[in-house]
């Protein structure tokens, strides 16, 4: 069963995405915040698999909720998907450097809605729409923090590659396809890079891809 905390301000969204949530057979809400404070004690007492995490809201923003929450080590296994009333959001780079392992818009499709709870505990990013890899080389390209260069050298050549193709969206099985060996063959370079960079996940991994230069801002494959 995988448990849901939903965190926005407007009680009816709330309402809305615990009434499609809790219809779904593998999938439960397990409590409702309307802060980020609130947030924040509900993610530590409740342990959610995933946070539906507005970024705008009272008494502490979802941006800074998620950094206290994926700053915890104790949290490690919490997933934060930010939602956002508009595609292009500012903050959306902001919120996956923070460690958020994807966005949604608020009024995307239900089954996208679930598909992106159920992508996130499996550890994928959701960032594979052409228009957020975009959104991510634009927001990377402005970045004012250090190139992680340096953080390459721990990476084998195939590594790299591997990075290099998370880093422009493409899925495991797409990887696998691209360098002609097996998905399991390509879930485990996946791995072992996110291991050795020190990322949370995919998300982290896209943004590392950018800043380091090993991917172009404006590169989709």
């Amino acid at each position: 069963m995988i448990r849901v905390l939903l965190a926005d301000d407007q009680s009816l969204v709330r309402a809305g995405f615990r009434a499609l949530l809790d219809a779904q057979p593998d999938i439960e809400v397990a409590g409702e915040a309307a802060d980020g404070e609130e947030a924040l004690r509900q993610v530590r007492e409740l342990r959610p698999d995933v946070v539906l995490m507005d970024i705008r809201m009272p008494v502490r923003d979802g941006l800074a909720a998620t950094r206290r929450i994926t700053g915890d080590a104790e949290l490690k296994d919490v997933k934060v998907v930010m939602l956002t009333t508009f595609e292009l959001d500012e903050y959306v780079f902001e919120a996956i450097r923070s460690g958020a392992s994807g966005f949604l818009v608020k009024d995307t499709e239900p089954a996208e809605l679930l598909r992106a709870v159920r992508a996130v505990v499996q550890g994928d990013a959701l960032l594979s729409p052409g228009v957020t890899r975009r959104l991510i080389a634009e927001f990377a390209a402005r970045s004012k923090e250090p190139a992680a260069a340096d953080a390459l050298a721990r990476l084998t050549e195939r590594e790299r590659e591997v990075m290099a193709l998370v880093g422009i969206g493409l899925s495991n099985e797409e990887i696998a396809r691209r360098l002609v060996v097996s998905p399991l063959t390509a879930k485990t370079h996946v791995s072992r890079t996110m291991v050795k960079l020190g990322a949370r996940d995919r998300a982290q991994l896209v943004v590392l891809a950018y800043e380091s230069g090993l991917v172009r801002p404006g590169w989709l494959g």
